[in-house]
């Protein structure tokens, strides 16, 4: 990955499925290397729509720059070059093993089985994720949080200059999820984007440099943390009356206070705190 910073900006994004405008003029701007962006925000608010249309997996309008570049002029192979994408949903190729799996994920359109460099390359991946033990198991036979383990060393494998990741932690136990946010902390360190979609809050305070809350396709907040995870914010998107409290640490938990009637956020609503 490059040392070199770099940023992706996301502008005008338009999603259509079928009839139904799910994305609607969208802008993501100057998304930064070297920190953890985080998207965040209620069911169906357009999270994961973004990162399929940022990895080219839907059809979307508008622009998607980095470097001076446009991804959505390029080609699928050219963008697989650039872009690591991590799945919300995990399906199970059930003839292959976690290392086969890393291998192929290792090319991009032209995948085969057995050439030293791209074992080589798995294998390291596979140690970076801490499932070095899981090489030859097959695909089938793996726990949930172990596939999702797996589908992380899938999407870093080609040391993408972007990382997409779809809620990476869903599956996992406190240890593993811990793990792999102080993994994308440092996959981000090292001059990579990375944008990540989180359910969790929690999470989400204590380790995103920057946190983008979407609502109804639309940005309703965005900046640090702890400016943006405000007690008006969270129960105008969840209809929960909550806060944020912090130890003597330095970390921070989430207090629930009751349920709201009120659960509506106008359109076009913003709550920076």
């Amino acid at each position: 990955m490059k040392s070199n910073s770099s940023s992706l900006s996301v502008r005008g994004l338009n999603v259509h499925y079928g009839h139904e405008k799910i994305i609607n003029g969208i802008d993501l701007l100057d998304i930064q290397s070297g920190k953890l962006t985080v998207l965040a925000g209620s069911n169906g608010a357009g999270k994961s729509t973004i990162l399929r249309a940022i990895a080219g997996l839907i059809r979307a309008r508008g622009s998607i720059e980095w470097e001076g570049k446009d991804l959505m002029t390029m080609s699928t192979n050219e963008r697989a070059k650039i872009v690591g994408f991590m799945p919300q949903s995990i399906s199970a190729t059930y003839g292959l093993t976690v290392l086969e799996s890393v291998i192929i994920a290792s090319q991009t359109l032209t995948p085969v089985i057995g050439t030293t460099k791209h074992e080589d390359q798995a294998l390291s991946t596979l140690e970076r994720v801490g499932i070095i033990d899981l090489a030859m198991k097959h695909l089938g036979g793996l726990s949930g949080g172990q596939r999702q383990l797996a589908s992380l060393a899938q999407s870093l494998v080609r040391n993408p200059k972007i990382l997409l990741l779809d809620e990476p932690t869903s599956a996992l136990d406190l240890r593993h999820q811990i793990e792999v946010m102080a993994l994308l902390k440092s996959v981000a360190s090292s001059g990579c984007i990375v944008i990540v979609v989180l359910h969790d809050l929690m999470l989400a305070s204590n380790w995103a440099d920057h946190l983008i809350f979407l609502h109804e396709g639309h940005i309703v907040g965005a900046g640090e943390p702890k400016a943006v995870l405000t007690s008006n914010l969270l129960e105008k998107i969840y209809g929960v009356k909550a806060s944020i409290a912090r130890t003597k640490q330095g970390t921070e938990h989430l207090v629930i206070h009751k349920l709201s009637t009120n659960m509506m956020l106008k359109e076009g609503e913003y709550y920076n705190g």
